[in-house]
């Protein structure tokens, strides 16, 4: 074949070759997405909300009212980043992870835990269980301020990962890409003189006439 190589060149390579193309294809998205289907550990994750009020005696007054007034909200979420400090690093808390991934992070006044792990109920039970312990670590660490759950934990119904379809897709780009080119590299490394190719070009000499194939 010739040397040089062109797009018209791939083009009719990958043509050539389609079925082979589609069939790698075909076999490495099916490949990814049955790894992931079932060679994956499934990986759950829910949250719970907590508040942290930093109220003073005149918002105390009004505590009744069961709101949370503006002028205690800077206040409220300083108080907020210096409890999860104590949370972190609480034994007590700790404890309780259970083998998950606990990731505990605040917005404002408002503390978001956030467990993730392979079985969710055991991910909704750490959850709801560190809401339920916090009170006590809170109690412990500061003598002002209140703390409330806003949401419990619940039992998450899928998981988040893996992503059985993205997997999918990731095969398929991957045998597509795969199989052009080996289709490239394989009519590369063949040397052989094809009916279609340009024997003129090859070896730079004319060309007067063709001799047919009788046997055939």
């Amino acid at each position: 074949m010739p040397t040089n190589i062109t797009i018209q060149r791939i083009l009719v390579i990958v043509l050539q070759r389609i079925k082979f193309i589609i069939l790698l294809t075909l076999v490495c998205m099916l490949s990814f997405f049955l790894y992931s289907k079932f060679f994956i550990t499934p990986m759950y994750s829910t949250s719970a909300m907590l508040y942290v009020q930093n109220y003073n005696a005149k918002s105390q007054s009004n505590q009744e009212n069961g709101k949370i007034f503006s002028s205690d909200i800077s206040g409220s979420a300083s108080l907020a980043e210096a409890y999860i400090v104590f949370l972190n690093n609480s034994d007590s808390i700790t404890s309780l992870f259970n083998d998950c991934d606990v990731s505990i992070t605040n917005d404002s006044f408002f503390i978001t835990v956030t467990v993730s792990g392979s079985d969710p109920q055991t991910c909704a039970n750490v959850a709801n269980q560190i809401c339920e312990t916090a009170g006590d670590v809170f109690a412990d660490r500061f003598a002002y301020g209140q703390i409330g759950i806003v949401r419990s934990a619940q039992v998450p119904n899928a998981p988040y990962e893996p992503n059985n379809l993205k997997n999918a897709l990731i095969g398929l780009v991957i045998g597509l890409v795969a199989s052009v080119l080996i289709s490239i590299l394989l009519e590369l490394i063949d040397l052989t003189v094809k009916p279609d190719d340009d024997l003129q070009e090859m070896y730079d000499i004319p060309i007067f006439a063709e001799i047919p194939d009788f046997g055939n």
